[in-house]
Parts: structure tokens; sequence; C-alpha cells
């Protein structure tokens, strides 16, 4: 087969089809310099004790010649031209063209995305074709199908009893762009290809289709079969699902297919009201909240008794079943037919002989549109399988799902093993005739465990913490810092204040911290307060402390009523950290021991000034290219609301370390953006009218530092994102990392520090195994080798010991680095960035400037009052696009605490 250069060229593309292309970013135009882009790997890193692993990646073998992928767009339109935007009917049609034309089509294979976009190996006949199909279309909601307010005509009854219609469909194919298998191969040899997505994409297309047809729910690249024997019930008529992700990746050893079990929520299959009550944990059909309801169930299929019949529900009628009316048509004894006004109850009862127990007086289901509505009582309503379910889980329903999704590393192994079984890729014709195979053994790869790093807490001892944890037990903190004026405020009555009292002082003696006994009076809510709204019982508890204290306290340490998700939580925190400038430590006990109380103590130290442990290398300023010069670390999240709330604003946090050459002491800046916007635009913020005024939140970042290190600037800054996909890596280079550089230029113009910028990702799908272990792999795993970026700087870390479930790697891209770190040097600082998190006394997953971002995110985040947005989302979770809303803006944090840690 000719290579790609030496085939003549494509024609034309016909009007309004554009070739597909590598994902490309719109960033604006700020600067004639030339975009950034990922930098290309420097070496491997050699230290550590070397480990056998397998992962969950699976080789794939490529074929020898050139196979050529051809893209065509594709019109589905129903015989009056009209447009068909019902989605899921396009593979059905698709196949009807494929069986019904085989031979006109050569035998061609399609892989069809569902909507717009197909390939095949090799050209079709033409390039652009017209198909005429018919399906058979059984009644739907759209067309009526005499259901009680669909319009009702003649014969309502008979015509659910008619065989299905048949609906002609013409199908357009339009040929769009060639695809070389090579450019994978270039790709995997280092070589810039700018096909290369465009080519794994018709791969990952292919995948899709195959679990398409064998009845799956597709959720981008995790498929989901419908077996009960994959349900789990977490509450509220919530089921969690398990499938399987599966997706090719370009790695050092070749391409791979990387498959991961993956789990979903989904509505629980059955009767409509049962999972109403279940949603709403009511005892009856009567007690239901139907404003509630309406926004669960809209776009939920639901099939009808006695019928059958599949519908999407729209909403909810206006009245009960017994009040609501419809004109139903019957012909009179001259053969003519006249309009009677019906109730829907009276119709099922009375013309269909239906016995309804309960829907008389509950609202119907309404499966038709706002000005033709057909109404169904909800007692012959039940939910089909496989819907999401993607509202917010409540606390209780979100530890469930955590506890029963997990998969010890042999289980998860061998869940795999049986998914690539049932997936049979090896049958795909179209990855059968492309000569792609792919093995169905995982893939070995070799780590290094590296050497967990010493710590140093108080009266000088340094020691090593073990399977990367430690404890305090005859242990003092690093830097104690006296707790001397505090008061306890109670919002709860199941906790014996004095008992706590009494416990937190002895607490902190024995963790060489001075705790003296808080003021006497225990501020106890009143019970009449209870019922009143948060806010409301925030202010009355505030009033009584300040009527009764002589000054402000260091700390206000809150007995909250619930451990999660208590609406106290918010209101407190905005009060104290906004408002009064108090740092605040809530806790709600479930029971009082002194392991609990010491990660409270740990807490509050934090909060304070002080520092419970930190590095030795850190002490002994030696941490490479960072204790030597001033060095700056950045952590950088982007917290969104809640699934079903698009229009919550987005929450961007940025910590940063201060008091160099410490890297343990953090301060954070939090500002809100566009709902669902995940690239931070505050980072850099000029004042209108001015050339040196910036208001963004690296400003005062770089002047905490500042003054906190001895009036150094940075010359080093290394910066830790989290939480961006590789499609947007682009803007994070080129729009992130240059409000940050302006925001320098702003304070002083001839200022260039040098820069590193590291992405951390939690959500891939990669995972570790020990070839003859059935534990997790330690921690201190890295892997830099293998199924890693064939050209681009990234590994694998776990740093943390995985001691439920399969542990799981952070994956580290090391996108851009001017600072010049040997491979070995920066994953020992990121390895022990992994211990200076000052809540815990574990390594944790990923860096603690990321997880201290997070958590301000998540803190300040609270301030905002979410119950006052309005639930626009449905349950199949609407999305308000960028900026259409205005984003509220949040309270600035007390001068007092906001260079503290406040979020630890």
């Amino acid at each position: 087969m000719a290579s790609p250069d030496q085939l003549p060229p494509p024609p034309p593309l016909p009007a309004g089809v554009t070739p597909l292309k590598e994902a490309e970013v719109d960033i604006p135009e700020e600067s004639s310099a030339p975009k950034r882009v990922p930098m290309a790997r420097r070496g491997l890193g050699s230290r550590g004790q070397k480990i056998q692993l397998l992962t969950n990646h699976f080789q794939v073998r490529m074929p020898k010649s050139d196979e050529l992928f051809y893209h065509y767009s594709v019109k589905i339109s129903y015989e009056d031209g009209n447009p068909v935007e019902v989605k899921g009917i396009g593979r059905r049609v698709l196949d009807k063209v494929h069986e019904t034309y085989e031979g006109e089509l050569k035998g061609k294979h399609f892989a069809y995305d569902g909507e717009k976009t197909l390939f095949t190996l090799g050209p079709l006949p033409r390039n652009k074709l017209e198909f005429t199909v018919v399906l058979e279309d059984h009644p739907s909601a759209r067309s009526g199908g005499g259901s009680p307010g669909g319009g009702g005509s003649p014969g309502d009854s008979k015509r659910l009893r008619r065989p299905p219609r048949s609906k002609t469909y013409k199908v357009e194919f339009s040929y769009a762009a060639k695809i070389p298998l090579q450019a994978i191969t270039n790709a995997l040899r280092g070589q810039d290809s700018e096909q290369f997505q465009d080519a794994v994409r018709v791969l990952d297309i292919i995948l899709r289709q195959n679990a398409a047809r064998k009845g799956c729910l597709l959720v981008r690249q995790c498929f989901f079969y419908n077996e009960p024997r994959n349900f789990v019930g977490i509450g509220g008529g919530v089921l969690g699902c398990r499938g399987f992700h599966s997706s090719f990746r370009a790695t050092q050893g070749g391409l791979s297919l990387n498959m991961d079990v993956s789990t979903t929520m989904i509505v629980q299959p059955g009767p409509l009201v049962d999972f109403l009550i279940a949603n709403q944990n009511v005892r009856d059909p009567y007690s239901l909240d139907w404003a509630k309801a309406k926004r669960t169930l809209k776009n939920l299929r639901i099939s009808a008794q006695p019928s059958n019949l599949e519908y999407k529900i729209s909403g909810l009628s206006d009245k009960i079943c017994r009040e609501q009316t419809f004109e139903l048509r019957q012909k009179n004894g001259n053969g003519e037919y006249h309009g009677v006004e019906i109730s829907v109850y009276d119709y099922f009862v009375n013309h269909r002989n239906i016995d309804l127990r309960f829907s008389g007086d509950i609202p119907c289901v309404n499966v038709g549109k706002p000005k033709r509505p057909t109404y169904i009582p909800v007692e012959l309503c039940t939910l089909v399988s496989l819907q999401r379910y993607t509202k917010s889980l409540t606390g209780l329903q979100r530890a469930s799902l955590v506890e029963k999704s997990r998969q010890k590393p042999r289980e998860r192994m061998t869940a795999l093993s049986e998914a690539l079984k049932t997936s049979d890729y090896g049958s795909d014709p179209l990855l059968r005739s492309s000569g792609i195979a792919i093995n169905s053994q995982f893939a070995g790869v070799g780590g290094r465990v590296l050497t967990a790093p010493r710590l140093r807490v108080g009266n000088g001892e340094d020691f090593s913490p073990q399977r990367g944890r430690w404890n305090f037990n005859n242990k003092t903190l690093y830097q104690a810092n006296a707790l001397e004026r505090w008061v306890i405020v109670n919002f709860s009555a199941r906790v014996d204040m004095n008992t706590l009292r009494r416990d937190l002082v002895k607490c902190g003696e024995r963790k060489g911290m001075r705790v003296k006994d808080p003021f006497d009076i225990i501020f106890d809510e009143s019970p009449q307060d209870r019922r009143s709204p948060a806010p409301v019982r925030v202010e009355r508890m505030l009033e009584k402390i300040k009527c009764k204290l002589p000054g402000p306290p260091q700390l206000l340490l809150c007995v909250l009523p619930e451990r999660k998700n208590s609406d106290i939580y918010g209101p407190w925190k905005k009060k104290c950290l906004a408002d009064l400038g108090i740092v605040t430590q809530c806790i709600a006990p479930a029971k009082l021991n002194d392991q609990y109380l010491t990660n409270v103590l740990l807490k509050i130290n934090a909060k304070l000034g002080g520092l419970n442990s930190m590095l030795t290398l850190e002490h002994t300023k030696s941490i490479p290219l960072v204790s030597g010069v001033p060095t700056l670390i950045i952590g950088m999240d982007v917290s969104h609301g809640s699934p079903g709330r698009a229009d919550a604003p987005s929450i961007a946090a940025v910590v940063s370390s201060r008091g160099w050459p410490s890297i343990s002491r953090y301060r954070a800046a939090v500002r809100t953006q566009s709902p669902k916007v995940e690239i931070i635009d505050g980072l850099y913020k000029p004042v209108p009218g001015t050339t040196d005024e910036d208001e963004g939140m690296v400003r005062e970042l770089l002047v905490d530092f500042f003054t906190s290190s001895g009036k150094r600037k940075p010359e080093h800054i290394i910066i830790f994102r989290d939480g961006v996909s590789e499609s947007q890596f682009s803007q994070v280079m080129n729009k992130e990392l240059d409000q940050i550089i302006k925001a320098c230029k702003c304070l002083e113009e001839t200022w260039s520090p040098k820069f590193t910028l590291i992405v951390a990702q939690k959500n891939h799908h990669t995972k570790f195994f020990q070839e003859n272990s059935p534990d997790n792999v330690p921690p201190g795993t890295v892997i830099d080798n293998t199924i890693c970026h064939p050209k681009n700087n990234d590994f694998y870390m776990c740093s943390q010991a995985g001691m439920i479930g399969t542990t799981r790697p952070t994956h580290y891209h090391v996108l851009h680095d001017e600072i010049g770190f040997a491979a070995d040097d920066l994953q020992e600082l990121v390895h022990s960035l992994s211990y200076v998190y000052q809540r815990s006394t574990t390594a944790i997953s990923v860096v603690s400037p990321i997880c201290y971002a997070h958590l301000a995110a998540a803190q300040v985040g609270q301030f905002i009052k979410f119950d006052d947005f309005s639930d626009t989302g449905s349950s199949q979770g609407g999305v308000t696009s960028a900026g259409s809303v205005p984003v509220q803006q949040l309270p600035r944090l007390h001068p007092n605490v906001s260079s503290s840690m406040f979020f630890c």
C-alpha cells in the first residue's frame, strides 16, 4: 500500500464538512511568543529498590502494513428532510443501512460513534453516498400513542394494539479525511504526529460500538452491562452499577489497551413509586414531595403498563389523577365523533378496566409535550434499567458506594480478566480486518520503591515512617503552639463536654502542646434555637459568646450535631473566618479516644501556626534545588458545584509555601469563577486604569512569601496543578502559567524566576499489582518506564499505603521545567511532599499542596449558600454554559486568619 505522502490529494470536502482534527484549544492570542508544549523526558530515575509489577494494560499488536481509515460525516434525516434529533436511533439506522446495502458498500464494516461520525477501513465506493432505509417505529410519547391527554382520536384503545408503524430515514455519507494507522506507530517512536489522536479515537469508537451492540450503558469510555449481579444498593433508590473502562494508550512499550473496573450510579429499575419512596425516604406515595419528584424524574425513561411501551418523562400533571382531565373523542349513535371531558383516573378505571390502588390522589406522569401532554398514572409506570443517576449523593450514599465498590488487588485482576473475555475484542470485524490484536495477559512493568523520607518531631528526634505510616505515641510535636484562650461551642446534645475538655487538655500535654482549660462556660445551644435556620442559629450563638467573653479567643472548638453535611458548618466557618477572624475547629465525635483527640490537636496546632512534623532534609536545608535557592511551592485546584447545581460557581484555590526554607507551611487564596470552568482565570487580575496594580491570587501569595521568608523573592517556583485532563495541558502551560508570570512582572518588571510546572492526575485508570503477592504495591513505588508516555516527561507514584481496596497511583506530568530537575531529584521531592501533610500521620496519595488547595476550595466554598441556587439540573445532569450566569463572589478572609492554615 502506498504511504500517506504518495496518496493523491483527497477530493474537496462537501459543504459544511470539516476534516477530523486533533483537539484544538481556544487560547486568546496574548503575545507573539511561541506556545509552550509538554517537555520531553530527559532521563529515567534509578533510585530505590527494584520491584517487578503487573499493570492493567494489555499490549496491542499493530499491523505491519499501513492501513488507512476513512472518515465520513453522517447526516440522518426523516423522509421530509427534517434532521433526526432523537438520541439512540442512529445505531439502529446505520445497522439497517449496512444490512440493506451490504453489496453496494462492498461489505465494509463501520466504526460509528452514534451521532455524526463514521469510519471505515479503506474507502467506500464514492465520496458521497445516499441511502433510504425503513425501520419499524413503535408508538412513543412523540406520536401520542393514544394515551390520555395526548390529543385522543377515534379508536384510541385499538391504536395501542395495532402493529408497529414503519418510518423512512434518509442517510447521507460525506467523505471528510484519511487517517493512517501509521500515525500511531510514528507517535510510539516519539515522532510528532498530527493524526495520532484521530487514529486512537477511531479505535476507541470501535470499542464503544462493540459495547453498544452488547446492550451496555455507555459513559464516555466506560461500559456497563445490564446484569443484576453488577448492581449494589447504596440507599435512596440509587444503585451502584459496576462496569469497566476500556481505552487505547500510547506508551513506551507500544500501544496498549487500558482496562479498569468502573462504577456509575443508576436509578433503581422497577416500579416508579418504589423509587420515589426510597429516594425521599418516606412511608407511602401520599407523603412524597412532588415538586422534588418532578425535578428528579425529568428525562427518565419508563415503560407503561399494560402496553409495555417506553416513554421519556417530561414532567408531572398540575392536578391529581382524579382531577386531571382531558378530552376523549367518542362515537355517538349517528357515527359522529364528539369530545367528552374525562379525568385520567376515570379513563383508566372505567374505559381500560385497570384497577388503580393509590394513583387517584397523586399527580400523573406526563410523557408528552407542554402543549400536548400525555398522562399516565404513576402506578402503571416502571423505570427501565441502566439509567444514570446524576444528582449529588448524600454522605451516607457516598460512603456506601465507596465501601461496596472496593476491590482488593486480586479481585480487581479477576474482574478485569473476565471483562476482557466478555468484550471479546478479538472477534470484532473491524479490529480483525485491520490487523490489530490485543494480548489477554497483564503487561509487566519494572518499578522502584523509594525510601521513606526521615521526619523530625519534637525534642530533636528523627525517625523513619514504616510502610507510609507513623504515630505520635511517645513523641511530641515539632513546634507546638500553646492553646490558651479557647471556647467550646456545643450544637450537639450527644457529647459529654466535661470529658471532651478534660481529655483534650491531657492529650495536649502528652504531645508537648500546652492546652489550658477553656473558658469556664461551655456555650450550649438553646433547644428552641435548633428549629431556626442555620445562619440564625450561628448568629445567636456568636452573640451569646460576645456578651460573655472579655476578648476574642484564639480558637472556637465547635461540636456539630452531624458528622457529615451539617447545615451549621458553612455559616459557622463564614462568620468565624471572614467576619470575626478567628480560626475554628469543628468536630462531631462518635467516640472520644486518644487517636481521635490527637488528630484534632494536629489540625488545631497547624491552624495556630505550629508544625507537627517536618522533613529532616527540610530542617537541615539539604533538599536539592529547593533548600539552597528561595523556592516557592504552589498547589492549584478547582472545585465545581454538585451535580444538578449547574449555576453554582466553581471555586478556584491556590495555596503556596511560606517561610522558606520550610516547605511544610502553606497559606491559601480562593476565588469564585464561572460554573464548570476548570482553567483558573483569577491568578492575575490587573486593576483597570493602572499599570502596576494586580488583584489576582498569585500577587498576595508572592507578597506573603516575601514577607515570611526574610524579604527574599522566590527564584524557583514549582507549581503543582490538579484536576486537568491532557486536552487542557496547553491551557495550563499557556494561559495559567502566563498569568503567574505576569503577576511576577507586575511586582517587579526585571524579576524572572524559573518555573517548573507539574500536573497531578488521580482520575485515570492505571493500576499496579504485585506479581506474587495479593497485597497492594508498597508505598513509595514509582514507575517511569514501559507504560509511560513514549516521549513526554511523566511518571506514576504510589506514595500512600493502600490499606483498603486497590491503590490508585497518582500520574504526574512534568509539562515545563526551567529549574532543571534530574528525574531522581524530582521524584524524591514529589515523594517527600506526600509526607508533609499536617492533618495526618500517613503519607498521602498526592503532594500536600494539592490536597491543601482542594481543602481550601471546599471549605471556603461552604461560605456560599448553595441552596440559594435554583436546582435547574435534571436527573440527566443539565449544564449551564460558562459565563451564562453572574458569578457570586466569596467574602474575603479576615486579615487575622488569611495567612493561617485555616483549611487544615
